[in-house]
């Protein structure tokens, strides 16, 4: 990046004092820095799928993780924390009609014991009854009423380990009431086992 030096040239002030090139600042390099994260290049995102303005895609730390995307930050503060949490990195993508919201994360731990028992903390956060087959994988799918936006959500969601990292995947949709939704185990199970696929193939 090339430095933007600006001259300062003074003809005087009201007290008479000159103003001397020694006393310009100096020129300051403007040095942009990127967070860039080794997790990116493992992420599997669906076909077709478009970015999500209203959701963030990218690393996170632990801080920036529970200001932004934890529902429980003292509980995931410990998980974390005993997990030896090293880096995540997360995304999300919309369809096209824009009726269904994809989200990945991936936790790096210290190890692949400390990597099960973050994702056993995080999955039993909350009543998960409602398991469908994905191998090699914790899921659950499930069709309930969202207060929040007055409308029904179906949610579609898997997590697996893969050596030190753990991965949460889910597909969310929402409708009008009186609107018959289901959520999309089928877009959900695929991308499970291709996000497995990649980290075994992959170096984590």
């Amino acid at each position: 990046m090339t430095a933007l030096l600006l001259g300062v040239t003074g003809c005087g002030s009201d007290a008479g004092a000159a103003v001397r090139p020694a006393d310009a600042p100096a020129p300051t390099k403007i040095v942009e820095q990127t967070v860039k994260s080794a997790l990116a290049g493992m992420i599997v995102l669906p076909r077709g799928f478009v970015a999500d303005p209203k959701h963030t895609t990218g690393p996170f730390s632990t801080e920036t993780y529970l200001a932004n995307f934890s529902a429980e930050p003292a509980l995931d503060r410990a998980l974390l924390l005993n997990s030896g949490f090293v880096e995540g990195y997360r995304a999300s993508r919309l369809s096209p009609d824009k009726k269904k919201r994809y989200v990945v994360e991936l936790f790096k731990t210290a190890t692949p014991a400390k990597a099960k028992v973050l994702q056993e903390g995080f999955w039993s956060q909350e009543p998960r009854n409602h398991p469908f087959r994905v191998p090699g994988a914790l899921s659950n799918a499930h069709a309930a009423y969202d207060a929040g936006t007055e409308k029904n959500e179906a949610i579609a969601e898997a997590s697996f380990v893969s050596g030190s990292l753990v991965a949460l995947l889910s597909v969310r949709q929402s409708a009008p009431l009186g609107t018959t939704i289901r959520p999309d185990t089928a877009l959900i199970s695929d991308l499970t086992q291709r996000q497995r696929t990649r980290l075994t193939t992959g170096s984590s």
